[in-house]
């Protein structure tokens, strides 16, 4: 009988063995964690297609912010949920937000923690969309105005950076957002805040259970016209290089899971740091899998999070963080 000369196994024998030769390693430190602030008092409100995920008052949320801390978890997403709502998203650049207010107060809590702010307006209008909408003169149908838009949407990242936003994370994607976002921060003196752009956001049917999160779900018609088309994948690279082109910091690819070959794309085609976002439906699709027994959460998220990091993902924003971070730690403490 003839016997293979390499055999792949003799370094798979032992778990010190594995441990030595791992090419991707996955700790607490590659995580981002979405917070949702909103107003009122006392309220603590579970979401319900996001088990474990929660919407705080502002008396609240300190307590929140002291365990993702003390998880080792080294930045945020923070999302608000505003009190008013009107066509132009209002309350999305007021210095007295409720982004604004819980910036000012988590960076008292916990300086050392990264805020990063979504940018977007989607939260704080009445119609749900991501910009200003009127009215096509040929066709009648709305649709979302860009240019007006950016201007917004400028205006709500200087108003995060003033209240002490570290990074400013637009996710809104109208064309030119990068140039008009990095010309008005710097302009206001904010030089030194960096950018993440959502560079590569796809119109996907990932996003549900957010929107309950956020109330954020389009009125009319949907986002297809400035999110990008599934099938595409050269469209993305162009993205990207348009969003580096202008000055962003870091780049992001929306949804993670199914779009892992994009995550692949801009790790070879560009050197800026590159975050994937582990969204709101696939943490969604775990919890309940989970729930009802069929798959083991634990290994499964791990799973997960190591083939986005793996794919070349040098940032994962998640849901899972927390608990991700907890079974790490205690995976290395044996």
């Amino acid at each position: 009988m003839t016997y293979p000369l390499v055999r792949h196994r003799r370094l798979r024998r032992t778990s010190v063995l594995r441990s030595m030769v791992r090419e991707t390693i996955l700790t607490a430190s590659d995580f981002i964690y979405p917070v949702y602030v909103t107003h009122g008092e006392n309220k603590v409100e579970e979401i319900s297609s996001m088990p474990g995920v929660y919407r705080y008052t502002l008396d609240h949320l300190e307590a929140e912010i002291r365990d993702i801390v003390a998880h080792g978890i080294p930045s945020i997403m923070l999302f608000g949920i505003p009190e008013h709502k009107d066509e132009v998203g209002t309350s999305a650049y007021d210095s007295n937000g409720i982004v604004q207010q819980a910036t000012r107060r988590i960076k008292e809590w916990a300086p050392e923690l990264i805020v990063m702010a979504d940018t977007c307006l989607c939260q704080f209008t009445d119609h749900g969309h991501c910009g200003v909408v009127k009215k096509n003169e040929h066709t009648g149908e709305a649709q979302v105005d860009n240019d007006p838009s950016l201007e917004l949407l400028v205006r709500t990242a200087v108003s995060q950076a003033q209240a002490g936003a570290d990074v400013i994370a637009p996710s809104n994607m109208m064309d030119g957002f990068v140039t008009g976002i990095r010309a008005g921060l710097d302009e206001a003196g904010y030089s030194e805040i960096p950018i993440l752009s959502y560079s590569v956001k796809y119109a996907s049917a990932y996003y549900g259970p957010f929107r309950e999160a956020a109330n954020s779900a389009p009125q009319y018609g949907d986002r297809k016209s400035y999110q990008m088309d599934p099938a595409n994948f050269r469209e993305a690279l162009r993205e990207a290089e348009s969003d580096v082109a202008e000055g962003a910091d870091m780049l992001m690819v929306k949804p993670a899971l199914a779009y892992l070959d994009v995550v692949r794309a801009l790790k070879e085609n560009f050197d800026l740091p590159l975050v994937a976002y582990n969204v709101s439906g696939e943490y969604a699709m775990v919890k309940a899998a989970a729930a009802n027994g069929w798959v083991d959460e634990r290994k499964i998220v791990l799973e997960t999070l190591l083939g986005m990091k793996r794919a070349g993902a040098d940032l994962i924003i998640t849901y899972h963080a927390k608990d991700a971070a907890r079974w790490l730690r205690e995976v290395q403490n044996g």
